[in-house]
């Protein structure tokens, strides 16, 4: 087998249509109108609902949720996709692969009925609220609280950081429900933005996602109904535990697909850039540079192709996950610095593709869990369990 660019030449015919449908989408709908939605700071919600109506959302969803009841590859292309067209404004993915899923495997069928219909449309666009100015990754420490009031919850703080958070209609809260007992007191609430108390802070200006809302949202002594409340009170960290394995692993799908455009970007420009008399492509040293960005996504492509492959069969663990998000968005942010150090100034331009997608990827190794945090849970995996969870060769 040649060296290939994409992971198309495992397709089937259902997922190589899926492919053709996105790009056609990101072609018509996305690109005319990205430049715009960046100087905006959010997307339209004409966007969302276009992407409705052709499927795009939500698509693991039962048929009679809205969705099209196919596996998570389906999504996979659609997050391929996006990222390898360097437009990060519709984040899509965090929709329809991190907040759905919970309203599917937590939620009540009136919980259901209610919101998952009309997030597989684009009427409805959802968010998670997680992070905390105080507590960034520490889920444990959260102050956000949810105390009980006339039959239902009392909801009061507020939460930074968080994505889509300008658009949002639903909101998945993380919130103390018993601040005494740490992680076990931790409940997860189904909030309608339009609720009294319920506010949103500016729209917050980022290094990169230009396109991207982001929000610091405040709860003001919102009143939830007893029904606002996912799954069963307590409950709210386990899930989000059994949660970001997927999470991560969507993540690292976007850092993949990232470091492949901006190397074919990169192939292009330096064939045609001149300097001292001849192309770039001709120094040995750019050669050398771009031959190790493809082998370092290569090797990407191939773990990643494995967590997928886990993941369809129900077998990806959280360490493994851990391994992907935090390995992926390391080398994605080395080989994107290292392909606008080819593009040389031009690189440094905001209208080059390669200077958004650098700043884009900086992000990639803080949210969804830090670097850090995640190594550290590798290193729980590989310390506090049996020695036969490390690897030896034969």
């Amino acid at each position: 087998m040649g060296l290939t660019w994409d992971w198309d030449d495992g397709d089937g015919e259902e997922l190589a249509a899926l492919r053709a449908t996105v790009r056609r989408f990101i072609d018509k709908e996305i690109a005319p109108h990205h430049a715009r939605w960046e100087r905006e700071g959010q997307v339209s919600r004409e966007v969302w609902r276009k992407a409705g109506e052709l499927g795009l959302l939500c698509m693991g969803l039962p048929a009679e949720l809205g969705g099209s009841e196919v596996d998570f590859a389906h999504s996979a292309v659609l997050v391929q996709e996006l990222a390898r067209s360097g437009f990060s404004g519709p984040l899509f993915y965090l929709h329809s692969e991190i907040v759905a899923p919970y309203v599917l495997h937590y939620g009540t069928p009136a919980q259901q009925q209610a919101w998952l219909p009309r997030m597989a449309s684009g009427e409805v666009i959802a968010a998670i609220a997680m992070t905390e100015p105080g507590t960034g990754s520490d889920l444990a420490n959260i102050s956000t609280r949810a105390t009980t009031h006339n039959g239902g919850y009392l909801l009061k703080g507020q939460k930074i950081f968080i994505s889509n958070g300008q658009l949002a209609n639903l909101v998945l809260v993380a919130a103390k429900t018993q601040p005494e007992l740490g992680a076990r007191g931790v409940s997860l609430f189904l909030l309608d933005t339009s609720r009294d108390g319920f506010s949103r802070g500016r729209n917050l200006e980022k290094m990169g996602m230009h396109a991207q809302d982001t929000s610091e949202l405040f709860f003001d002594d919102v009143w939830l109904p007893a029904d606002c409340l996912l799954g069963q009170e307590g409950k709210g960290f386990a899930y989000l535990m059994n949660e970001l394995p997927q999470e991560r692993l969507l993540v690292a799908i976007t850092a993949v697909g990232a470091m492949e455009s901006g190397l074919r970007w990169t192939c292009e420009h330096v064939k045609e850039r001149q300097a001292f008399g001849a192309p770039l492509a001709e120094k040995q040293v750019v050669r050398h540079a771009l031959a190790q960005a493809y082998a370092d996504i290569q090797v990407a492509r191939s773990f990643l192709k494995d967590c997928l492959q886990r993941h369809l069969h129900g077998q990806l663990d959280t360490a493994t996950a851990s391994v992907a998000k935090f390995w992926t968005t390391e080398m994605q942010f080395s080989v994107l610095d290292r392909c606008v150090q080819l593009f040389g100034g031009y690189g440094y331009m905001n209208e080059y593709p390669i200077a958004r997608a650098w700043a884009d990827a900086r992000v990639q190794r803080i949210y969804g869990g830090t670097t850090e945090i995640m190594k550290e849970i590798v290193a729980r995996h590989l310390l506090d369990g049996p020695s036969q969870r490390i690897p030896t060769s034969a």
